[in-house]
């Protein structure tokens, strides 16, 4: 669970808070940490070296749904994806994706992974990336400052857990993992 459960999607709230990401603070070192609400401990964070991941939304609970109830909510949390997607491009420009399904089956395997992908699954946030970048350091921060990369995903951990989307900054480039690489 996240510190945004219970909260309305808003897109402009989403792109407000992705664009704060862009110009907030990235450790350049250092080990994973998650943050969590000092009151109820929920998810509120995870940093690590050259990256920050932070909860956008949460969807309710799955618990007890079913089709056509489960799509629905699939389908909603995609919907609210497309439109911050759609508001970000506008921003920067087309869009990639990055599949996170090596990530998974190397994480599977008990294969090391890149700190970035391991805290991504660490927070159950399975879904392909949609990544821009890199965003100039004239749109991500103060003059001088370097170049990031932004992406958003929406995942969840099981069938009964909600949907989460996410937001992730990174000063270094944020790339599909090859398939072979170990």
């Amino acid at each position: 669970m996240s510190a945004r459960t219970g909260e309305p999607f808003a897109t402009e709230r989403a792109v407000s808070e992705v664009e704060d990401l862009l110009g907030g603070p990235v450790p350049s070192t250092g080990p994973t940490v998650g943050e969590g609400d000092p009151d109820t401990g929920e998810w509120t964070a995870t940093s690590g070296a050259g990256f920050r991941i932070v909860p956008l939304w949460e969807g309710d609970p799955l618990t007890g749904v079913y089709a056509p109830e489960w799509n629905d909510a699939e389908e909603a949390a995609e919907a609210h994806l497309a439109a911050l997607v759609a508001e970000l491009d506008a921003r920067w420009g087309a869009h990639r994706a990055v599949a996170m399904h090596v990530a998974l089956f190397r994480k599977q395997e008990g294969a090391p992974l890149p700190p970035l992908f391991e805290a991504l699954l660490g927070q159950d946030l399975y879904g392909d990336l949609t990544v821009w970048g890199p965003v100039p350091a004239a749109v991500a921060g103060p003059a001088g400052a370097p170049d990031r990369w932004i992406a958003v995903c929406v995942g969840h951990s099981d069938g009964d857990a909600p949907l989460v989307m996410a937001a992730l900054v990174s000063d270094r480039p944020v790339t599909e993992l090859p398939a072979g690489e170990r």
